[in-house]
């Protein structure tokens, strides 16, 4: 994949490797700790299927990798919706390929084949960079919602030490009239599966880190996509919350975790620490989201890009 352990012995896990693994991470939105756990080898494994390397098809479990990512890439390039790009197939990607086949006169199995990607690679889209078809779809979903919370379904997960502010912004949030789910479930995935089932607006994500010093926003990216509505949230939340409590500004990230990865709406994950500092400003934190929220409800989507704005 293009990153040189040759430093190190075979066999040896050493500081070439550890080097390797820790861009690897970076370049794949993952959390970069240099520890080639679950998720990092789950993801090396994705990465060595390309497009053609075997049967696509919707099963349980899903299938994941980069052939997938690219599939999912060219039926949306060509007006297919297949969903954002997460390499994941999924109910979507099915049915994208299943209207591409029978637009191309192939048997309509949505089951991607050696015939199916020669007809992929015959037609595809002209430009290098296509405008993709999910995307539109995004940005019209986010132009159509309400311009408050008023009806909004908000999917708050917790899943340890941060259980006051979780409730003392769902009780803010449920003021401004939205319905409220509470995930608190300990594993993402299942965070991830819950938000899908309950078809939320919105994931909000909270996640306490002891040895941190400060907060910092992830928003879904991945294969070359961005979540919109991820990114303005992010960049919003960072804009309100660092201040108020007073806590470093950390930044926000695209990133490929499993909880942003996995939920099919807008979705956030907001890390901070100290626990410390938390506790002491649970109220101010939970104001502080609150407040970010509301106004990315009423971001001008019409204006979406660089040129988005917030009313007010």
């Amino acid at each position: 994949m293009g990153f040189g352990v040759s430093s190190d012995p075979a066999g040896v896990f050493g500081q070439a490797t550890r080097a390797s693994l820790e861009a690897f991470q970076h370049r794949r939105g993952l959390r970069v700790d240099g520890v080639c756990g679950r998720q990092t080898w789950t993801t090396l494994v994705e990465a060595g299927f390309s497009l053609g390397d075997r049967l696509l098809y919707r099963r349980s479990p899903m299938m994941r990798g980069d052939d997938v990512a690219d599939l999912q890439q060219r039926l949306c390039g060509l007006g297919f919706d297949a969903g954002r790009v997460d390499g994941i197939f999924g109910d979507r990607t099915a049915s994208a390929l299943a209207e591409f086949q029978r637009n191309s006169g192939l048997p309509s199995d949505a089951i991607a084949g050696p015939s199916t990607f020669r007809e992929l690679l015959r037609v595809q889209a002209r430009n290098y960079q296509p405008e993709l078809v999910s995307g539109l779809w995004d940005r019209e979903a986010l132009r159509n919602a309400p311009r408050d919370l008023t009806g909004r379904h908000v999917a708050i997960g917790e899943s340890g030490g941060l259980g006051a502010t979780a409730s003392a912004l769902s009780r803010r949030l449920s003021r401004a009239g939205a319905h409220i789910s509470q995930l608190n479930h300990p594993d993402d995935s299942v965070q991830a599966q819950e938000a899908n089932r309950d078809k939320v607006d919105v994931y909000l994500g909270l996640r306490l880190d002891p040895g941190r010093w400060g907060c910092s926003t992830a928003y879904y990216a991945g294969y070359h996509y961005e979540s919109i509505g991820g990114s303005k949230l992010a960049t919003l939340i960072q804009a309100t919350l660092p201040e108020r409590i007073g806590l470093p500004d950390l930044g926000c990230s695209g990133m490929s975790i499993p909880i942003l990865r996995e939920t099919q709406m807008t979705a956030v994950v907001v890390e901070i620490g100290p626990a410390s500092m938390v506790v002491e400003h649970s109220g101010l934190l939970a104001d502080a989201l609150s407040d970010a929220l509301s106004a990315w409800t009423k971001i001008d989507w019409d204006g979406l890009g660089e040129n988005a704005k917030v009313e007010g």
